[in-house]
């Protein structure tokens, strides 16, 4: 059920920001972001670690982000199939759609974020569309970008990142204060009140489903794009926001540690 919130201003001084909320059954184990990919040395993400990819990758250098979401429509056959979590450390470190067998990989949205905007790469195991984002706020989902607000989500969420007070560029500061009214959104409050876990407009989920599994929400990512640099921050129990923290984007940062979300 991943979504992913983008914000295009070519105009201001972080001309893209993103919100990738990650949603995965709990007993998946990951690692927090760090350089995780020593073929991809330039890369900052969270690290699936049963395919090994991740769900969202930044180079900072290059002041760019891609983030996947499953898609709807014909898996891949099974004999040959690749991981779908490749895909943004390949887009990132490209800066496009890389020159892949799209028929090796389940259905996916994928969204890639640089200083020149958004594109989203959409396929559905037969048909590939690309589209670049206007200026604006908007929301992906697992049925793509949603501009008709039909998904409750879009519906709650994507009016109120809107009407928040947009982050400008700073270096440095808190997570706190560098987001700032954008914070309380991306934490799944909606300004004004937390949406209950069940609700069908919740940004944060978790659900009991019926053989016992917990699908939930394991982390949320805010990234700001900017001429100056790249902003990383990250809450890894999105039941608990002061667990927001920001992502060193230097080299040889700490190495990440590995998490479950809490059963």
């Amino acid at each position: 059920m991943c979504t992913v919130i983008v914000s295009v201003d070519p105009e201001a001084g972080a001309p893209v920001l993103l919100v990738g909320v990650r949603d995965e059954f709990v007993t998946r184990p990951w690692m927090s972001p760090d350089r995780h990919w020593p073929d991809h040395p330039g890369l900052i993400g969270g690290r699936d670690l049963e395919a090994g990819g991740t769900w969202l990758a930044a180079d900072p250098a290059e002041r760019r982000v891609a983030a996947l979401l499953n898609g709807e429509g014909t898996a891949a056959p099974a004999a040959g199939r690749r991981s779908r979590g490749e895909l943004p450390l390949l887009a990132a470190e490209a800066g496009e759609l890389p020159p892949v067998d799209l028929f090796r990989y389940d259905p996916f949205h994928l969204v890639l974020g640089g200083l020149d905007g958004v594109r989203l790469w959409s396929w559905d195991g037969g048909r590939l569309a690309e589209e670049k984002l206007p200026g604006g706020v908007h929301m992906i989902v697992n049925t793509g970008w949603d501009r008709s607000g039909r998904d409750p989500r879009t519906a709650w969420f994507r009016p109120r990142f809107t009407r928040a007070a947009r982050p400008e560029w700073t270096d440095g500061g808190s997570t706190e204060r560098f987001w700032g009214e954008w914070l309380d959104p991306a934490s799944g409050a909606g300004m004004g009140g937390a949406v209950a876990w069940d609700d069908p407009r919740a940004l944060i989920v978790r659900r009991r489903l019926p053989d016992g599994r917990i699908f939930a929400s394991l982390s949320v990512t805010l990234v700001a794009l900017a001429p100056e640099g790249l902003r990383y921050d990250f809450c890894p129990q999105p039941d608990d926001p002061s667990t927001w923290h920001e992502i060193d984007t230097s080299r040889g940062g700490p190495p990440g540690r590995s998490r479950r979300a809490r059963g």
